[in-house]
């Protein structure tokens, strides 16, 4: 079984992927088998991540942030992000344990919902895009568990890498 294909992206800043022919998934052996990645002749350096979430809602839930009886739903989704941050190599099969030096998320509130970033950093052999993106997928789904009793209709939208820094595929930007 021939590797899959993949979109690689440029060493460059870029916000649009450049293909190329040679380019292939990396979680996939010869044999075309899932497979974990083999990054122990990487050099530890600092790489660091940012993923960010949209969550759309109503003006009455916007109104009852402030006053929700479960906490603050920020925090609580804060403190949530953080723990799957740390967690991510046991929810993603193919992800390496990764020693966290900093996971952070954080906030901003809009016309119309929230908008949640979270940033990650380490000074591994890998990369920390999928701690970012799981840490602000959990502070979302939080946010939502801690708001749902007002509006089941809640929407989490646009998960996505901001941002990456470090390692060989170097500096990515959306």
């Amino acid at each position: 079984m021939a590797k899959p294909k993949a979109r690689k992206m440029s060493q460059a800043v870029s916000t649009q992927p450049v293909l190329t022919e040679d380019a292939t998934l990396s979680h996939y052996d010869r044999a075309g088998r899932a497979t974990m990645v083999d990054v122990s002749g990487k050099a530890p350096s600092v790489r660091t991540a940012e993923a960010s979430a949209r969550i759309v809602m109503g003006a009455k839930v916007m109104g009852a942030l402030a006053r929700n009886p479960k906490g603050d739903p920020f925090e609580v989704a804060r403190i949530a992000g953080i723990q799957a941050a740390k967690r991510t190599w046991e929810l993603i099969p193919m992800c390496h344990p990764v020693a966290l030096a900093f996971v952070d998320i954080s906030y901003t509130v809009c016309e119309d919902g929230v908008s949640l970033l979270s940033r990650a950093t380490t000074t591994a052999g890998t990369g920390v895009e999928m701690e970012a993106l799981t840490a602000v997928s959990v502070a979302a789904l939080t946010v939502y568990d801690m708001c749902k009793a007002l509006d089941k209709g809640i929407e989490i939208r646009c998960i996505r890498l901001e941002q990456k820094q470090g390692g060989k595929s170097g500096e990515y930007r959306r």
